[in-house]
């Protein structure tokens, strides 16, 4: 019979039998608790896992986007502003606006405790902004889009973005802090103005933020801006993921605005005006240039000007569009609107006899013409001829009956010819002008109007009169834009301008005439417009000037109007100029000769021929012993 087994050791330690030999303890029970071990390990993962992939998933998965999307817009290409023959005088280029994410600068995330003034010290010099600046906008970690700096050139972007490759390579090596990982560039435009200051008053400019802030650009901000775009894309350490996908909505380009103006025709009337200015040590100056068959503007030139590529460097006061915005006395070339009156309500023809006396006692004083004179026996185109102001008076006492029928009807006329309303144009800041209901007008003005003084209108307003009576007697509202090109590239023609008849053909023909004497006669004061080979028709003015700041009369406002050829006419010239100090100041002086030159380059320009006929004028004086 056998003995029997000895009892099975426990807790897993080796034991001697009796006869002394050593036998290995059982493994059953370390396995046991290996294995519960990794059960509760198991478990743990397991409910980690049920955490963040079913219960925790929807958090989880927006802070990931949160850490690793960003949202930026796309700037849309603003549209280009050419002159009527599509030459650029305002056009993009590319440019790049720097951006950051805030978020990327915050200690949690940079590791960095002073990120955001680290980097707004390194960027401060390359944009030329303020640290403080900088480091605000920097230190915003709520805010995941902020712009640093808008249209900076390319080399800008390139010195940034060499000064971070730099950075992160010291970084790697523990020598430094990556401070411009959450900074980037987004592509985009800058406005650019080929031509620096030509035209700058009518194309205007825009601002830092890409809006238009001045002139056309102003005025067909919606127009030329076009509709912004958006791109979401993955980035990790600063820099975009090209893998991990992205949703763009495409930015919409704005149209292009195709203008009346004439690139060359608008140079020759800038050149001369500014030269005239400087020469006369004038405050400012305007030029005018209008097609009497279209209404079209061909030149809008101011002096001073100023460069709006780089309008924080320009004179304040020499952003605007002083031929829109500045209103002033026309003086005598306003003149032409009293004739066309007593012409059309036939109180009067060309060859009317007006006596005219040294003075003309008339309310509470004494009016006279600008040179003392002997009793001068004209025509009624004589009076234009010489510009008299008491002629003018006399003839607008035939418009009615009494006085307040004359002045009545003197109204209706200027009314017509566009005074004291807007031009047409819609351009940001432009007068109406001053002309007060013909009831109001005081004991002086209803003398003082009818030669020009006592009301007050723009450039604009003053070359539109020459070129109603150059169309015929039909006045047509003037116009800048000729249409635009949308991003279809099908181009749409403006509407149509407005047309209102003033006068008859007949009235306009005999005004003509009328102009043409105060150029052709010696008796005239316009010989400084004529142009060999062109019959001209003009007429100067020189008024009192009210000064801005005093609202006083000081000094003069010089001016020139008229159209050519005079017996087929097609373009008109306005000139003006505000206060010369230096050398003569009549209007016939200081503008006859810039209407001249920009005249006779107008005609040519545009490839107008003489019309090979003559005109001696209308007759000017008469003999009173006849």
């Amino acid at each position: 019979m056998s003995s029997p087994r000895p009892p099975r050791p426990r807790g897993g330690r080796a034991e001697r039998d009796q006869a002394g030999a050593l036998r290995l303890a059982s493994h059953r029970p370390r396995l046991r608790l290996i294995g519960v071990g990794l059960t509760l390990v198991m478990l743990a993962f397991t409910v980690r896992l049920v955490q963040v992939q079913a219960v925790g998933a929807a958090s989880y998965t927006e802070k990931a986007a949160v850490n690793r999307y960003v949202t930026v817009p796309l700037t849309a290409e603003r549209g280009d502003i050419t002159d009527r023959s599509g030459t650029a005088l305002a056009t993009t280029v590319d440019a790049y606006d720097i951006t950051a994410d805030p978020l990327l600068f915050s200690e949690e995330e940079s590791g960095v405790p002073d990120a955001p003034q680290q980097a707004a010290a390194l960027l401060a010099p390359i944009l030329g902004r303020e640290e403080a600046e900088l480091a605000a906008l920097l230190d915003d970690p709520e805010n995941r889009y902020v712009v640093l700096a808008r249209a900076q050139t390319p080399q800008t972007w390139r010195q940034i973005r060499d000064l971070r490759g730099t950075l992160a390579e010291q970084a790697s090596k523990g020598t430094g802090d990556q401070v411009l990982s959450g900074v980037f560039a987004t592509e985009t435009a800058k406005r650019v103005y080929p031509n620096r200051d030509l035209a700058a008053a009518v194309l205007g400019f825009v601002n830092s933020e890409g809006e238009g802030a001045g002139g056309l650009e102003a005025q067909l901000d919606e127009e030329l801006s076009g509709e912004d775009g958006t791109i979401t894309y993955a980035q990790s350490g600063g820099r975009r993921v090209p893998t991990a996908g992205e949703r763009e909505q495409p930015p919409v380009p704005g149209s292009d605005m195709e203008l009346t103006l004439d690139r060359d025709i608008q140079w020759a009337a800038q050149d001369a005006i500014s030269e005239q200015v400087e020469k006369s040590d004038a405050d400012g100056g305007y030029v005018v240039v209008q097609d009497t068959t279209t209404g079209e503007i061909l030149a809008l030139a101011n002096a001073p000007g100023y460069d709006p590529n780089d309008v924080a460097s320009a004179d304040p006061d020499a952003l605007g569009n002083p031929a829109l915005q500045d209103a002033f006395e026309p003086g005598s070339t306003s003149k032409l609107i009293t004739m066309a009156a007593v012409l059309e309500e036939e109180a009067a023809d060309t060859d009317t006899h007006v006596t005219v006396p040294n003075r003309l006692p008339r309310a509470d004083r004494n009016f006279a013409d600008h040179e003392e004179h002997e009793t001068l026996y004209l025509t009624l185109a004589g009076v234009l001829a010489h510009s008299s102001n008491i002629g003018t008076i006399l003839a607008a006492e035939q418009l009615g009956e009494s006085q307040p029928e004359a002045n009545e009807a003197l109204h209706s006329y200027l009314d017509a010819f566009g005074f004291g309303r807007p031009t047409g144009l819609g351009f940001p800041g432009e007068t109406a002008g001053i002309l007060a209901p013909s009831g109001d007008w005081n004991a002086s003005q209803q003398y003082t109007i009818p030669f020009g003084q006592g009301l007050s209108i723009n450039a604009v307003q003053a070359a539109s009169v020459y070129s109603t009576v150059a169309n015929g007697g039909e006045r047509i509202d003037p116009t800048l834009v000729r249409g635009w090109r949308g991003p279809d590239g099908q181009f749409e023609a403006a509407t149509e301008p407005e047309r209102t008849r003033v006068v008859s053909e007949e009235t306009a023909a005999e005004l003509g005439e009328m102009l043409e004497t105060v150029v052709a006669s010696e008796d005239g004061t316009g010989a400084a417009a004529r142009i060999p080979g062109y019959r001209v028709a003009g007429k100067t003015g020189t008024s009192n000037r009210v000064d801005p700041e005093t609202g006083a009369y000081s000094g003069y406002t010089s001016s020139f109007a008229g159209f050519a050829p005079a017996d087929e006419p097609r373009v008109t010239v306005y000139c003006a100029v505000q206060n010369p100090t230096e050398g003569a100041y009549t209007g016939s002086e200081v503008c006859g000769p810039v209407f001249n030159e920009v005249m006779a380059f107008a005609l040519g320009a545009l490839q107008v021929p003489p019309t090979g006929t003559e005109f001696g004028g209308l007759p000017v004086s008469f003999d009173p012993d006849e």
